[in-house]
Formats: structure tokens, C-alpha cells, sequence
């Protein structure tokens, strides 16, 4: 069974809305990617009336806001080069977890959008959408979250147990070896689904967090709060029994 953990919603001091400078800082520099790889790459059809735009893992917001003017910028832009007098009406689906915040995030909805806003709740490691009915699939900073925790992870009598511990950095190889076979599932889940929705001549964006090759789990941008959080949770738990 897939696990929900969707970002903490509302808009307390403690929400994702308040919380999230990190992504926005990342996407904004990306900025100029995703402008030049839709005017180099995506088909536009004079003759389409509709464009159909999809976040994947959204959240709650602002930054799927940002994310979803700058794609329509750029495509208004593409559509000007190729002489086209009119643009297409574009449609924007907003997906996220069942459990996610959707009140907070349409409620903070842009008052000056130029799209329609829908709502598209449940997982994308599933098919979400009409065959070929998207023609550009965007996702930034949710793509590296799995649908489930590695089943071997909790298991005494695994060697891939990782009892008191948080993350797989300074963990058994196992341990790292469980994470990389569900995440391989869930890129195939993904793919696969994806390849069904999105429209000839259509675009998919991701934007994610990696590490170069070559180097250990340690040695990412989190690993040096790791181990620190790691102890306090563990202490934590300790005096909570």
C-alpha cells in the first residue's frame, strides 16, 4: 500500500507555504532551462484551441504558482515565433496527494491567472489523466519522494534492516540497495504512466535534487544535519517510553 506524507499544510509558521524559499530559489534558477527547452523543443499546433499543463506534487503553494506562469510565458512566447495571431486557452492541473492542502492552495489562487485551475487529487505513480491529453508534465522537488518505504527496512532479520536510524547515509549496503530497488519501481510506475498522458510533440519537465556520481549518501547537501537529527529524534523517543 502506498504511504501519504503530503507537506504540512494551512499557513502557520510551520507550513510548506512558509517553508519552502529552498525550492523557489532552485526552480528560479532553472528558469532559463525551461524557457529555452520549450522555444527549442515543444510542438505547438496552430490549430489546438486548448494547452494542457500538469503539475505533479505541487503542494500547496506559492511556488506551483511561479512554476506555472513562467511555462505559460514561455509558451505564449513559442506560439509568437511561429506567427500565430491567437493563443490556446490554457488549463492548468494542480496533483498532489489525496491528503494535500487543496483549500490553501486554491484559495491563494492568483487573482490575475491566465489559466483555468483544476484540482487533480491522488498519487503519480498511477495514471492521472486522459491518454495524450497533456501537453507539457511538470514536477519539481517531489519526484525523489517514494511511494513507500523499502518493506526490508523494518524487518529484524533483514540485512537490510536500518533499525535507529533515519536515513541510509552510514548505513549497511543493503540498506542503500533497498532504497535504490523501490525507487527504481517507482520511476518505472511513473514513466510508464506518464508516457500514456502526455500529447505528441508535448514536453516533461523534472526538477529534483541529486547527488554527482561517485560520491556516498553522506556527502549531500543533507548530510551534515543528519546524524544530528537523527540523535534527537532518537532521544526523542527514548523519553517518550
Amino acid at each position: 500500500m502506498e504511504e501519504s506524507f503530503p507537506m504540512t499544510g494551512g499557513d502557520g509558521p510551520h507550513s510548506y507555504t512558509k517553508n519552502s524559499s529552498l525550492q523557489k530559489a532552485a526552480a528560479a534558477s532553472a528558469k532559463s532551462m525551461l524557457t529555452s527547452g520549450i522555444l527549442e523543443n515543444l510542438v505547438v499546433e496552430h490549430s489546438s484551441k486548448m494547452f494542457a499543463i500538469a503539475d505533479l506534487g505541487c503542494s500547496t503553494g506559492p511556488n506551483t504558482f511561479i512554476a506555472m506562469d513562467n511555462i505559460i510565458e514561455a509558451v505564449t512566447q513559442k506560439c509568437k515565433i511561429k506567427g500565430y495571431c491567437s493563443l490556446p486557452e490554457f488549463q492548468v492541473y494542480f496533483n498532489d496527494h489525496v491528503s494535500n492542502d487543496f483549500n490553501i492552495l486554491f484559495a491563494n489562487l492568483p487573482s490575475d491567472r491566465k489559466y483555468f485551475a483544476f484540482g487533480v487529487p491522488g498519487s503519480f505513480h498511477g495514471g492521472l489523466f486522459p491518454k495524450a491529453s497533456l501537453n507539457i508534465i511538470y514536477s519539481a522537488f517531489a519526484l525523489h519522494w517514494l511511494s513507500r518505504a523499502p518493506q526490508e527496512l523494518g524487518d529484524v532479520n533483514s540485512p537490510a534492516c536500518n533499525k535507529g536510524r533515519i536515513y541510509y547515509s552510514n548505513a549497511p549496503h543493503e540498506v542503500g540497495q533497498a532504497y535504490s530497488l523501490q525507487y527504481a519501481k517507482d520511476m518505472e510506475s511513473f514513466l510508464a504512466a506518464r508516457a500514456e498522458e502526455l500529447a505528441p510533440g508535448g514536453l516533461m519537465i523534472i526538477l529534483m535534487p541529486g547527488r554527482p556520481n561517485g560520491t556516498l549518501p553522506s556527502q549531500n547537501s543533507l548530510g551534515p544535519f543528519i546524524k544530528p537529527l537523527e540523535s534527537c529524534l532518537t532521544e526523542i523517543k527514548t523519553l517518550n517510553n
